[in-house]
């Protein structure tokens, strides 16, 4: 029908202009914060432009069923608000008509929103979890300040002097090395070049050409062992990231059937959005009721009301699942139920704009609302 196609051609453009702002405001705000920790040291600099990336790809979901319940709720308020409503209710149709093109709008959203949560976002989360360690690693190797006295690796008692540090190929010339062990003996080292490494899953200072003395301070027992070359192991490199050990990276094929209470959360999780997506839109049509003579928007802010309890009730169910509490199918169904219902319940009085709106409800509870 003519009114359909004119219908979804209007959520379309308003989807692109809400996608497209929602997607600035996050993304303007996420690059903000992590510029400020790469200041703090905590992500590496070359990162965050990775990081951002990675990161709307993991809020793209979210995003997308807020465009779709964001969009339906601004195009049929403006049929209310235009009166367009009420000629279609006066001319014996129903709301609940305003559904299948709904529908028609959202489904593509609810199966974009599927392919993301079920395959793409454990992709992404764990390509971001390692590209951001790796490069961390790196930036830490990388830091070295001639002609000051430096922490070697997290440990506090060995410290080493960098006389001069050619930053092109990484080597440092005339290098003085001190370390305390657990019983207070001193490891001194001087030599006159080396260099940080990263290999086989450790951090390592290779030094060639030089010294090793090694004694308890005050005494006369320091022992001199020369070396053409000395590798020091700094700290074993962090795992790069296990994808059973977080479980936003499991594949979704690992978590179907997994006894694990934090794969039935996630599972439970990655299962909600495509359909919270499909019960918003449904809901947005009722929500948008708007009466023009009185000119309050009441609805918009039960319509927040309404999507805060939903994701809010998604999550909190999500956490009892995680911790055992509940069974996955109790903690998936219930906020889908109700919103579903609530969503029937609130089209039924919509359809009878003229009655006050508990009277409708009761009406439409006992099942006797009108069209």
């Amino acid at each position: 029908m003519i009114y359909q196609r004119n219908f979804i051609k209007e959520l379309s453009f308003a989807a692109v202009g809400i996608f497209v702002v929602l997607l600035a405001v996050l993304v303007s705000t996420q690059a903000i914060n992590l510029l400020g920790r790469a200041a703090d040291g905590r992500v590496a600099i070359d990162a965050v432009l990775a990081l951002v990336g990675f990161w709307v790809i993991g809020m793209t979901p979210l995003l997308l069923v807020l465009t779709a319940f964001i969009s339906t709720l601004t195009v049929l308020t403006r049929y209310w608000r235009d009166s367009e409503m009420a000629v279609w209710l006066s001319s014996g149709l129903a709301l609940k008509q305003w559904i299948k093109p709904v529908m028609q709008f959202a489904v593509p959203f609810a199966v974009l929103i599927a392919v993301m949560q079920l395959w793409v976002m454990p992709w992404a989360e764990l390509r971001s979890r390692e590209y951001a360690e790796i490069l961390k690693q790196k930036q830490e190797l990388s830091l070295v300040e001639a002609g000051e006295f430096n922490a070697l690796g997290k440990r506090n008692n060995r410290v080493y002097f960098v006389e001069t540090f050619d930053t092109d190929s990484g080597v440092m010339k005339n290098l003085f090395l001190r370390e305390q062990d657990e019983k207070g003996n001193d490891n001194v080292v001087f030599a006159k070049e080396g260099n940080f490494a990263l290999t086989d899953n450790k951090r390592t200072l290779e030094l060639r050409n030089g010294y090793r003395y090694s004694g308890t301070p005050g005494q006369t027992d320091y022992n001199q062992v020369s070396f053409e070359k000395l590798s020091l192991i700094i700290s074993t490199t962090p795992k790069i990231i296990d994808p059973v050990s977080h479980r936003r990276t499991i594949p979704t094929a690992q978590l179907i059937g997994s006894d694990n209470p934090q794969h039935r959360a996630e599972l439970m999780w990655r299962v909600s959005l495509p359909v919270s997506v499909l019960l918003l839109s449904m809901l947005a049509v009722p929500l948008s009721y708007f009466n023009p003579r009185t000119g309050h928007t009441y609805n918009i802010l039960i319509a927040i009301g309404l999507f805060l309890i939903y994701q809010n009730g998604l999550t909190f169910l999500r956490n009892a699942v995680e911790d055992g509490k509940i069974h996955f199918l109790i903690g998936l169904l219930p906020m889908h139920l109700l919103m579903f219902a609530v969503a029937v319940v609130l089209l039924r009085v919509r359809s009878m704009p003229a009655q006050p709106f508990w009277q409708a409800v009761v009406k439409s509870l006992s099942l006797k609302g009108g069209k």
